[in-house]
């Protein structure tokens, strides 16, 4: 088996039988055009038409991005795990693809020796998906057995060897299966496994100094890499993978990068080599192209840290140049943005009460001309107020989202336009809150925020 290392979590496992090519974000651009590559790939998405499987293993634009999705061959099957809701299924099959999707933990036969393993993050038990993430409602609103829109991981062996791939999924939640994968599988030769933080915290947060930033980022470096040794000791891998969540951002966001909690990864390299023996488990960083063998475990070429002064010459003179789409939409007038409004916090109540979130937060979204909407989660309604009469010291709390009017116009279109939660992890979303607490029901309130 041989393990090739793309860009974040997209790597390619073969060998002279069958080749799987997971999660295939390998162009610039995902999150409205805020994330990307570095080094830049010196690859096409065409130079993997010839493999025999694409899995996805959930909707996130790192993982589905639709825009590689489209220079790949059709003719290759896409795997899934089998979701509760076809929103993945389908927005697979509109690009072309024919979609497997596989139940929870039940082994695809790929052909020759080859399978694939599917399990969902959640183990497809809502308590899970509920404890950790507040969402055992979804439940009661399936049509379908199957997991939540959370993640998935995979396992996949070729009859010598077995790579386990868990991509974005939370530890905790999914230790469940991560031990029932363990009781299944003797042995484990290659992990793959995230390391860093792929959200919007902190760089994008306006009411923390620069020095609050940096802290932060570091507080969140080491709970990942903290966490990530514990998936290490799990599976005891041969050999393992730090990955996913790898990216730098572009436009006019390019600025925020020193924020990120997104290390440099011959930083992260030292730090498990550090503080897990090396003698029992290898680490592995590859650059972009580059692949571990598995039966020796030698790899194409060592690892070689990217020079960080051509990387920030590279974000300066070019990713900081590059326009967003939604920059080149007029700009709307107040009245637009206010004729969503109505409709929109219809969708916000109607999905607060279905997950039963209620908060006296107040949420305010500067709109133009000097106007800024308050949302109330109590069921209390909106209202605009004139920037200057706002005194923030006058809350008892409060979450402010500040954004591009014109990417706001196109969240109120909707999800088949723009999505809040995608923009939050893109850092479009500039956020200030008192207090400093993250109330995860009032984002999965203002995902439903659009008409």
């Amino acid at each position: 088996m041989k393990v090739t290392y793309l860009q974040s979590a997209a790597i390619l496992v073969e060998d002279d039988e069958r080749s799987v090519l997971c999660d295939p974000w390998l162009l610039d651009g995902a999150y409205y055009g805020s994330w990307c590559h570095y080094p830049p790939p010196d690859y096409e998405p065409e130079d993997f038409h010839d493999v025999d499987y694409i899995y996805v293993s959930h909707v996130h634009p790192d993982h589905f991005h639709p825009e590689s999705m489209r220079r790949l061959d059709t003719d290759t099957p896409v795997v899934i795990h089998n979701y509760r809701w076809d929103y993945l299924k389908d927005a697979i099959e509109e690009l072309g693809f024919d979609v497997i999707e596989l139940p929870h933990g039940e082994p695809f036969d790929l052909g020759g020796d080859w399978h694939i393993n599917v399990f969902a993050a959640d183990g497809c038990d809502p308590e899970a998906c509920g404890n950790f993430f507040g969402c055992t409602w979804y439940d009661g609103q399936a049509e379908t057995p199957g997991s939540t829109q959370v993640d998935s991981m995979a396992v996949i062996d070729n009859g010598e060897h077995t790579l386990v791939n868990t991509n974005d999924c939370p530890f905790e939640m999914a230790k469940p299966t991560f031990e029932k994968i363990n009781r299944a599988y003797d042995d484990v030769d290659v992990l793959c496994h995230q390391y860093s933080a792929a959200q919007f915290y902190p760089q994008a947060m306006i009411d923390y100094s620069h020095e609050e930033k940096l802290e932060a980022s570091r507080e969140v470096i080491l709970e990942k890499h903290q966490l990530a040794e514990r998936f290490v000791d799990l599976f005891e891998p041969d050999y393992y993978m730090p990955f996913a969540g790898e990216y730098v951002l572009a436009g006019s966001l390019a600025h925020l990068n020193e924020y990120t909690a997104n290390p440099p990864r011959s930083e992260a390299y030292d730090y498990f080599t550090s503080n897990i023996d090396p003698d029992e488990h290898r680490c592995v960083f590859l650059n972009t192209g580059e692949h571990l063998d598995v039966e020796d475990g030698s790899v194409s070429q060592p690892f070689q840290p990217p020079d960080p002064e051509k990387k920030a010459e590279y974000i300066e003179s070019v990713l900081a140049e590059r326009e967003f789409d939604y920059e080149a939409d007029p700009m709307p007038g107040l009245q637009e943005l206010q004729s969503y409004v109505p409709e929109a916090y219809e969708s916000l109540e109607d999905k607060r009460d279905t997950i039963g979130f209620e908060s006296s937060t107040r949420v305010l979204i500067p709109l133009v001309d000097d106007v800024t909407l308050e949302i109330r989660l109590d069921g209390d309604g909106f209202r605009y107020l004139a920037d200057r009469d706002i005194d923030l010291d006058e809350y008892d709390r409060y979450v402010k989202m500040v954004l591009d009017p014109r990417l706001l116009r196109r969240i109120f279109e909707g999800p088949h336009e723009a999505y809040w939660a995608d923009a939050k992890i893109g850092s479009h979303i500039g956020i200030g809150k008192d207090p400093d607490i993250y109330e995860r029901g009032l984002y999965n309130c203002m995902s439903a925020f659009h008409s």
